[in-house]
């Protein structure tokens, strides 16, 4: 963090104050480092670092070469401490939820899967494919495994439609309880499959497995979402 009352210190905050009074607006491209270095009297060095101190707070953004962008506020914000379905959440934020189905399969597990999920090395399980979508706006990506006795063997898998924690509450009678959760970074170009092909994106992984009251597990997610579009708080205490 920059010391107070430095160059560094004295660029970011006016940087930080041009952002907040919609100077510069959400997703606008910043001026070149040159017209900064002269809007402020100092130096170009002395404005990239500011925009460093800018990019660890998440106001700005920086693309090499291409420039630094104000960041835009995500569309939707989750607790990770709550265990609520993506449309739950996109709805508590007064968005409107949607979903694309990109594919639906039934397929054997790969072993890391099975054993994610607890079960034998021959289990099978219907594979669904989601893009998740706020407002229209594409927040992110889902890869799912349901497994075949939480759905039916002999089922149609396109009865699956919409909210998965609603198809297993409404449609199995089953209710998802709690969840074991990892977080991940991911920067690729191979997650979503609506985007400009080979740009990369970068991503916050949920990877987790969600069991009932008797720790029977109901579904495997791998949930990619777009940085800047959806976000999580954690809510600590003492």
């Amino acid at each position: 963090m920059a010391k107070a009352g430095s160059r560094v210190a004295l660029v970011a905050d006016g940087l930080r104050a041009a952002i907040i009074s919609g100077e510069f607006a959400e997703g606008a491209r910043l001026p070149p480092e040159t017209r900064l270095a002269e809007r402020f009297g100092v130096s170009r060095p002395t404005v990239r670092a500011a925009l460093k101190e800018l990019e660890t707070s998440a106001l700005v953004h920086t693309q090499h070469g291409v420039g630094s962008f104000v960041a835009e506020r995500p569309s939707v914000t989750a607790g990770l401490e709550q265990l609520d379905s993506i449309t739950e959440s996109i709805r508590s934020m007064g968005r409107e939820p949607g979903m694309i189905y990109k594919g639906r399969v039934i397929r054997p597990l790969l072993p890391d899967e099975a054993e994610k999920l607890g079960l034998s090395g021959d289990a099978q399980a219907l594979e669904l494919r989601r893009t998740i979508l706020a407002d229209g706006e594409v927040v992110a990506y889902s890869y799912d495994l349901m497994p075949i006795g939480v759905f039916p063997d002999g089922a149609d898998p396109e009865e699956v439609q919409g909210s998965l924690f609603a198809y297993l509450r409404e449609r199995r009678g089953m209710h998802p309880h709690h969840a074991v959760a990892e977080v991940h970074a991911v920067h690729s170009d191979r997650i979503g499959w609506d985007g400009p092909v080979g740009r990369p994106a970068l991503y916050v992984l949920l990877d987790q497995v969600h069991y009932d009251r008797a720790d029977r597990a109901l579904l495997y997610s791998r949930s990619y979402f777009l940085e800047g579009r959806y976000a999580f708080t954690i809510r600590r205490s003492h």
